[in-house]
């Protein structure tokens, strides 16, 4: 056999088909056939250290379901919402934008500011004052104390003025719910200036009926009462259009003044009046002096009623 027979010709080897180093690389360790063969694993000689860890399998193209959002921020969101949270409470403040109301000052230092303020013609500052003093309790600050003579005469005046008549009759009522100052309201003119408000009508006139039937329970009170010229007409429009509260006060105003002996001094509205106001909704009071009035009405020959009643 001839040498050419017996060697074969080796053929060369397949050109890379890129001619780029790093692809040229990735084809010839891949694709070369001349390329050196690792051994099979079974005769690899064993390595004494650990395996690398191996990667998990390429993931494939099925469709997997999407997992659930992340609710928690990351670090750069979670400071990103804190700084805004910050700059929002200090634009818009998250707390009560009024001030808590000033605490009750005590009676006698409410009752000198008072005189100071009324002294100096602010008459509202002086009733927010004493009404935050007597408000919270106005049988145990304000009546065991005696006002002074000054700050009644200056409610008074300001129950007489419109654009204070409101806050004074609250005042003074808190004021006369002590039995000490209700002479003292009676002689410097509250039971002229309260039937003054009871006519004028309004959110002040119910106010006024209480704190007139209380200085009422005083005999110059009701002296008052008798002698003022529109008191007949003011307290029967009291009795006959309020609701039932001012309603039981008009008539015990009513009871007080021409009750008993004083009956035959009534004004005839005053016995038409409480017949229509006992025929409305009255509380046990009220309907016990109505009941009384009418009598001593009937007695005196006051009670003079249309064909109606």
């Amino acid at each position: 056999m001839s040498r050419s027979q017996a060697q074969p010709k080796m053929k060369p080897p397949p050109r890379p088909l890129f001619t780029c180093g790093l692809f040229r690389h990735c084809t010839d360790s891949v694709l070369s056939p001349t390329a050196a063969t690792s051994p099979p694993p079974s005769s690899a000689v064993p390595n004494p250290s650990p395996p690398p860890p191996t990667r998990p399998p390429p993931t494939t193209t099925t469709t997997a379901p999407h997992p659930a959002p992340d609710l928690a921020p990351s670090s750069s969101s979670s400071s990103s919402s804190s700084a805004s949270h910050s700059f929002t409470q200090w634009r818009f403040p998250l707390s009560h934008p009024h001030p808590p109301p000033d605490p009750p000052a005590p009676i006698l230092d409410a009752f000198h500011a008072a005189e100071l303020h009324f002294a100096s013609g602010a008459r509202l500052p002086a009733l927010r004052l004493l009404e935050r003093a007597i408000s919270p309790d106005p049988l145990t600050p304000g009546g065991d104390r005696a006002c002074p003579a000054t700050v009644m005469a200056g409610v008074v005046e300001s129950l007489r003025d419109p654009e204070t008549a409101r806050a004074a009759a609250k005042v003074l009522l808190a004021l006369v719910l002590g039995e000490g100052n209700r002479r003292l309201a009676v002689e410097l003119g509250a039971v002229g200036a309260a039937v003054d408000a009871v006519g004028a009508g309004g959110a002040t006139a119910e106010r006024a009926l209480a704190a007139l039937e209380l200085m009422c329970g005083t005999s110059e009170g009701a002296e008052v009462v008798r002698g003022h010229a529109m008191a007949g007409v003011a307290l029967a429009k009291a009795a006959e259009g309020m609701g039932e509260r001012g309603r039981e006060c008009a008539i015990g105003v009513m009871a007080a003044a021409w009750g008993g002996a004083a009956a035959g001094e009534a004004p005839v509205e005053v016995g038409r009046a409480v017949v229509v106001a006992l025929q409305k909704e009255c509380g046990g009071r009220g309907r016990r002096k109505g009941t009384q009035l009418l009598k001593a009405l009937k007695e005196s020959g006051r009670l003079d009623l249309p064909g109606e009643f």
